[in-house]
């Protein structure tokens, strides 16, 4: 089980900083091509930064101790 669970939480940190990256190229866009927008993909990558975060949730309540 231990393996599985690090495993998740790199896998939410991955696609949490893609998201990240994602959303500093969104702003950063405008500015290098003198106003232009960001393609299309740049506006889908911005998702995976609150899908690495939910991921991290689920990591975080899956590792938790158990109450006894």
């Amino acid at each position: 089980m231990k393996r599985q669970s690090s495993y998740l939480l790199q896998v939410a940190v991955v696609v949490f900083l893609i998201g990240v990256a994602a959303i500093v190229a969104l702003f950063v866009t405008p500015l290098v091509t003198d106003g232009g927008t960001a393609p299309t993909f740049v506006y889908l990558l911005t998702m995976c930064a609150p899908l690495g975060f939910a991921l991290g949730v689920v990591f975080a309540l899956r590792s938790g101790r158990r109450t006894r």
